[in-house]
């Protein structure tokens, strides 16, 4: 480690008067909150749903409330969005008789709790109120979800691609930022070559070069160790039982025994099929989450080991995991990871009591 002042100067903020984040070489982070707030007023305010099919006249008329949080993280020219809002619209509509006449008016809610870019793959759960539940609320109210529904979640989607490419940051400020990142990389790369005696360059040996193409380009791979007290028959009975698997994760699941068939998880969010599997010792399965680009899989291998009776140790080793999905999100391989540990690993010995 280099001592205090001697460091790389595009790290050393602290001396400069302005505080820049020079090139931005750190992270650069954008609260995008505000901007999504102008962003789903601009789509969503007075947006017709229906305008006189069936005598019905509706229209969502504002945003209600939105809240959580949206930001954009840019790091060398890489978009790496993150949110967790709560949306709510209003709407109003009206019923009408065959001459024109209003048979009842009404007012309610759209209510969406949970846009998350950990779904940004998924259409969010949407929630409709009225304020008259009566026989002709209801059925504004049923005309509300049926018809708007598709549109209010259309307009999400085009926000979610929005968050993907960058929110607010500007497209000018990103190729900036991508020009600048490839400079720092040719410097870096260059500085290294001149600063390290020719005698110090040693050819990598054979098997590191070999480790190296395992990884695929633009693919990372996720290694996590995990203790349960459990035997490993039980472990594995849990990892291949979709009855099981929709207990601890409450999700549906399908999960074929045989090797070949097919699997799916988290109410089809991940599918795939079984490679290899050893009773009690070992599951390989090839998996892809749906948001990936078309044709991407990714390998896990969950290796079962009994040191003592009682005691199990799960390796999970899952190769090829994108860095990005077909949004552009970048925080593939982190919530993969999180994923494995959390809404799996977590929830087993939550759900089953394995607790080490």
């Amino acid at each position: 480690m280099a001592k205090y002042g001697e460091g790389d100067k595009r790290w050393i903020v602290e001396e400069r008067s302005d505080g820049t984040n020079v090139h931005n070489w750190h992270w650069s982070e954008t609260n995008c909150l505000e901007w999504s707030r102008t962003f789903f007023n601009n789509l969503l305010n007075n947006l017709t749903v229906l305008n006189g099919e069936s005598n019905l006249f509706i229209k969502v008329t504002k945003i209600e409330k939105l809240t959580g949080e949206a930001y954009v993280n840019i790091r060398k020219g890489k978009i790496i969005p993150g949110y967790e809002i709560s949306l709510t619209v209003a709407w109003e509509g009206e019923a009408k008789d065959n001459n024109g006449n209003s048979l009842l008016k009404v007012e309610g809610t759209v209510e969406i709790p949970y846009i998350s870019d950990e779904n940004a793959d998924e259409d969010p759960d949407l929630r409709v109120t009225v304020k008259d539940e009566g026989p002709i609320g209801k059925t504004i109210k049923d005309a509300m979800f049926s018809k708007g529904k598709p549109l209010i979640l259309e307009k999400v989607r085009v926000w979610v691609e929005s968050m993907a490419k960058g929110g607010p940051v500007k497209e000018e400020q990103l190729e900036a930022k991508k020009i600048v990142a490839k400079k720092d990389e040719k410097n870096n790369a260059a500085a290294v070559s001149n600063s390290v005696p020719a005698a110090a360059v040693v050819a990598p040996k054979k098997e590191e070069v070999k480790k190296k193409k395992e990884v695929k380009k633009g693919c990372k791979n996720i290694s996590l160790t995990e203790r349960f007290n459990c035997r490993a028959k039980d472990m594995y009975e849990i990892l291949m039982d979709e009855n099981r698997w929709k207990g601890f994760t409450q999700s549906n699941a399908r999960i074929s025994k045989e090797v070949g068939g097919e699997i799916s998880f988290f109410d089809g969010s991940v599918t795939g099929t079984n490679v290899e599997l050893q009773e009690a010792k070992l599951i390989v399965q090839k998996w892809r989450f749906g948001s990936w680009n078309d044709g991407v899989h990714s390998l896990v291998r969950l290796v079962l080991e009994e040191p003592e009776p009682g005691v199990t140790v799960v390796k999970l080793t899952h190769t090829d995991v994108p860095e990005e999905d077909r949004y552009g999100n970048a925080t593939v391989v982190e919530n993969t990871e999180r994923g494995w540990r959390d809404l799996i690993f977590q929830r087993i010995r939550a759900v089953f009591g394995f607790g080490i």
